[in-house]
Order: C-alpha cells, then structure tokens, then sequence
C-alpha cells in the first residue's frame, strides 16, 4: 500500500509562499521503491530523558522573542554538481532544490565499506554527471550518475604500504580528481580514465577531503599542516603549521576558500584565515568555550567544515562555540555557546547545525539568536540509554532538512518549524552526510552502498 506525505505543513507553505511570492507551494513527497519515503504516521514523542553527551551542557532552547518570526529562505536553486566536500569550495550551498517528487533510481557496492580498524568517512563528489567514491581501502572509483554503472576504479594504495587507510577524502577541479590519503599523500586522477597523473608526498596523513580552486589544492594532514600544491604538475606552493595536538577525533573539515581567502580549521579549536596566492597569515580565531571537566568535552577539534558565506566565516568546534567571524579582519561578530561535530548549513539568513545532543537548531546568521530547536532520537534503546545515535548533516533541499544517523534511518525535518516529516529506512547506518546534485539525493552507507534517489 503506498502511503503519501506532504513535505510541507500548512504554517510551513505559506510561510515558502511569502518568501518565494508564489501561491500555495507545492508540497514534496520522497518515495522510495513502493512506499512513501516520509511515513503518514505522525511521528510519536521522542521517547527518554534529555540527557547531555557533554557534561554540565545544557540542551538548546529557542529565543522566546522569536516565537512569532516567521523564517522566510531563498528561493530552491538547482545544482548540477557537488565537486568537492561541502558541495562548492566556500560550503555556501544556501537552498538546493530537489523535484517534486522522487523515488529510489538505484544502488551499487563501492567497495570496503566501514569495521572496526578502519571507518568509511569519504563523502561522494559529483562532477559532469559521474559520481566519484573513496572506499575505506583507498580505492576510487566512478559511475554514471544516471544509472550507476560503474566506469573505472584505481587503487591508491602504494606498493610498499598494507597499512594507513584513515580519513581522507575528494575533490573535483578543471577535469581532474584530487585525492588525499592516510598514507600521507595527494594524487591527482584523470576523471575521464581514472589514471594517475601525478603524486605528492604530505608531513603526515591527510585528515580531511582536499579542497581545490583556481589551479590549487589544499589539504590538512594530522599533524595540523596546511598545504597548498599546484593542481597541474603537485608542486608544492606554501604550507601553514598550526599547533600541535596530541589527541583528536576521527576526520576533520576541509579548508574553505572565497574571496581570496583560505579558511583552515585545525584540531586545536584555531581557525586560521590566509591568502591563498602566499600563504601569508590574515588572522587568526579559537573557538575554545568554557574548560569543561570531562575529557572528549574538551576536545577543541573543529570536525565540521568552516563555510565562508557573503563576507563571513561561520563556523562550529567540538568544544562548544558556534561563531560567525568577518572575513576581512578576523572580527568575531558574534558567539553562541552550541558544540557540534557537523558543518553548519547556512541559508539565507540562518544557519542550521546539529549538535553534540543529538538537536537540530534554526540559527540566525545576523546575531545567532536561536529560532527553534528539535531533538531527535539519542539512543537505539532510548530505555536503557544504550548505543547513541551518531547524526550527519543536515542538507537543505526544497523546504526540507536532510540528515542521516548511525542507526541507519535518513530523517526529514522542516526549516520553518522543526517539525519532523518523516523518515526512511537506508542500507546501514550513515557516517558521512548526503550530497545532493541534479535533483538526485545519494547517501552513502558504513556498508558502502550508495543509494541514489531520483
């Protein structure tokens, strides 16, 4: 029996209504294979204590004040790419749009997929209607977007190494594939062929995708280094050290660049901002929060990407700040104390995040005032409060907020309210947040298929 869904409740249409100009928006359902991929059931209250992951934190609440503000975004843009980690190389993806409705097209293995020595953290880039994957054993492959089928693969793994498949990552620039690797490397591919053009020896092990724009690549290694090489032949250009840290957490954010600034996060909670033509310092931030008493609490780490966005840098540490910095000057515009592990979504005027408790906030991008915030499901046995819920994301595509948990259900939730839609059903659990392109939302499982949906 197929059941049916509007993506979009009354308060929310007319709420797109007013943004857009149109009358009566139309609502968007998700199907997949031959049921509604948001459920009609409504949505039970979420079930177990708020409890805080981090210790002495508080759970978000809204800012009364803004319990009549209606939140008006952008009209939904399409996007026939997503080349690089974050989509663009500043992460400003605003509000992509997806059709009116979509159903499963299909599926394919992309090879080793997550266990316990080793972790699946490669989202899927998209360039010229191919997708390209990195498994967990560093092996890249291509497919035709339309259908799945695959086109090449290479194996990036060198000879005299069996060992150093961690966090790495892709990006797409001018016709070629640019990876970074555990093994302390970055490789360019052919996108066409898949064939290695050329190689670059790294300090360390790269922790993040590499971000590339205008002929250079950039990319963080573990031992918190920035390097700058050149796109076409590897050559090295200039290199940034941050501060050393002895413990981080798995993966972290790749570089953000625009306007000719280069924005790196480091696992010490510091954000650095330089000039992407010399390296040279422009200023640099801490998004260090109150010393808390509990050790990974104090973990500084910056995992989630900066997002440089209409003269601003938004950005978001594990240890407990969310902050929006000029771009120019350095200038901390304003904080708000939301600890977090994902990259921030910014649209128009709000940022949306998930945090460390396992909420979903509206955030707005002048001031950080808190719009709404929903709590999603903490623990598979909310009874017990045993096996915590890992989400990622969100993505924002046509008045929906995507995001995807380590228990393996993809959930759909408004921008406007925080109403939860609904939810579906993926493969296995999910690591790495959906990527949307050409009206197609892919998810990438720990098992490593790659679900797309049309």
């Amino acid at each position: 029996m197929m059941r049916h869904l509007s993506a979009i409740d009354g308060n929310d249409a007319r709420r797109r209504a007013s943004a857009v100009g149109l009358a009566g928006a139309m609502a968007l359902t998700l199907l997949v294979g031959g049921c509604s991929w948001f459920k009609a059931k409504k949505p039970d209250p979420l079930p177990g204590d708020r409890i805080s992951v981090l210790l002495h934190q508080r759970t978000l609440s809204a800012d009364p004040e803004l319990a009549n503000v209606q939140i008006l975004l952008p009209e939904p843009s399409p996007n026939a790419d997503w080349p690089q980690a974050g989509g663009t190389a500043d992460h400003a993806m605003h509000h992509l749009q997806l059709a009116e409705t979509i159903a499963k097209a299909w599926s394919v293995d992309i090879g080793a997929g997550s266990k316990k020595e080793k972790r699946l953290t490669s989202s899927p880039i998209i360039a010229g209607g191919r997708v390209y994957t990195m498994d967990s054993d560093s092996v890249v492959s291509a497919y035709q977007a339309a259908d799945g089928r695959r086109l090449w693969k290479t194996d990036l793994t060198p000879r005299e190494e069996d060992e150093g498949h961690i966090a790495g990552g892709l990006a797409f620039d001018q016709g070629r594939i640019f990876a970074s690797t555990g093994f302390g490397q970055i490789i360019a591919l052919d996108a066409e062929s898949g064939k290695e053009i050329w190689r670059q020896k790294l300090s360390g092990p790269a922790r993040a995708a590499p971000t590339a724009r205008g002929g250079r690549v950039f990319v963080v290694t573990v031992d918190n280094k920035l390097f700058a090489v050149n796109a076409e032949n590897g050559d090295g250009l200039w290199s940034h050290t941050g501060a050393a840290e002895a413990t981080s957490l798995l993966g972290s954010g790749s570089p953000a660049i625009g306007e000719g600034v280069v924005v790196v996060p480091y696992t010490t909670g510091e954000l650095v901002a330089l000039r992407v033509d010399t390296g040279r310092v422009l200023w640099q931030e801490n998004l260090t929060a109150v010393k808390r008493t509990d050790v990974v609490s104090n973990l500084a780490h910056i995992r989630g990407r900066p997002t440089i966005d209409r003269g601003r840098v938004i950005a978001m540490s594990h240890a407990g700040l969310l902050a929006a910095i000029d771009l120019r000057n350095g200038r901390r515009l304003w904080q708000r104390e939301i600890a977090g592990l994902e990259s921030p979504w910014v649209a128009g005027d709000y940022i949306f995040v998930l945090t460390n408790d396992a909420e979903i906030a509206a955030v707005s991008r002048n001031d950080g005032r808190i719009h709404w915030v929903r709590a999603l499901p903490r623990y598979e046995d909310p009874k017990k409060l045993e096996d915590p819920i890992i989400w990622t994301g969100p993505v924002l595509a046509s008045d929906r907020l995507i995001v995807a948990g380590s228990h393996g259900w993809a959930m759909a939730i408004s921008p406007y309210s925080g109403r939860i839609i609904g939810q579906v059903k993926l493969p296995s659990g999910v690591s790495v947040p959906p990527v949307v392109a050409d009206g197609i939302v892919y998810f990438l499982a720990n098992d490593a298929e790659l679900v797309a949906y049309r």
